[in-house]
């Protein structure tokens, strides 16, 4: 076994055991939740290998990588970064789950694309804790509109709710926030069961809170440099 390849997959089973740790600790079935390695900036290999390794959900921010490197790896892509209008057709191309709408053009457009491509894709909408514009996504009280037109559409899934905790609030209270707000979100959606929260520094907790598909890239992966 190679040295990156050793690396890998010792991280990844310190990761795996953590996240079996979480689940039971929280009376949750490990089934329940997906393991999504993010492998942005991280080169082709490295998704080779967790491929190789039996993982096959792989996380993108930018669509140019993500674009290259689904060709290259097959399994389930999901984009996470922010959506650009501009973006959306490229994005559409490669992507099979998108966890970061947060606009009605968007959505709409996407499902125009989806129809041309004859492809369905599962969407998250992105919420926002504290509505700070430049972080993406949108307050509770912006999530049915944005969620009723995902419903409508022909070429997308509903799936759930996306959120990244702003860095200032404290991991317990955010990802309580956080449940609660999918709680009533699932009470008019009922079908949007799945909650996309939690990266490598607090999955656990969101596991707690519970988080069905959880973001982790360097804590699998190692230290991010980029790769052009």
């Amino acid at each position: 076994m190679t040295e990156r390849r050793e690396f890998i997959s010792n991280s990844l089973q310190d990761v795996k055991s953590r996240i079996a740790s979480a689940a039971q600790l929280a009376g949750r079935d490990i089934a329940e939740i997906t393991l999504i390695a993010v492998t942005k900036t991280y080169p082709v290999s490295d998704v080779q290998i967790l491929r190789d390794l039996g993982e096959g959900n792989f996380g993108e921010n930018r669509t140019e990588e993500g674009a290259v490197k689904s060709l290259e790896v097959p399994g389930i892509w999901h984009y996470q970064g922010q959506v650009q209008s501009r973006k959306l057709r490229e994005i559409a191309s490669w992507a099979n789950v998108i966890h970061s709408l947060d606009q009605i053009s968007h959505i709409e457009k996407l499902n125009r694309i989806c129809e041309e491509l004859d492809k369905k894709i599962s969407v998250f909408i992105q919420l926002s804790l504290d509505g700070a514009p430049d972080r993406g996504g949108v307050v509770e009280q912006e999530l049915a509109e944005l969620a009723d037109v995902v419903a409508t559409s022909s070429a997308l899934e509903l799936k759930g709710l996306m959120c990244v905790p702003p860095v200032e609030y404290e991991h317990q209270l955010a990802f309580t926030e956080i449940a609660q707000i999918h709680q009533r979100f699932i009470s008019r959606f009922p079908s949007a069961k799945s909650l996309s929260a939690g990266m490598s520094s607090d999955f656990e907790i969101a596991i707690a809170h519970g988080a069905t598909h959880i973001r982790i890239g360097s804590q699998i992966l190692g230290s991010r440099t980029y790769h052009p």
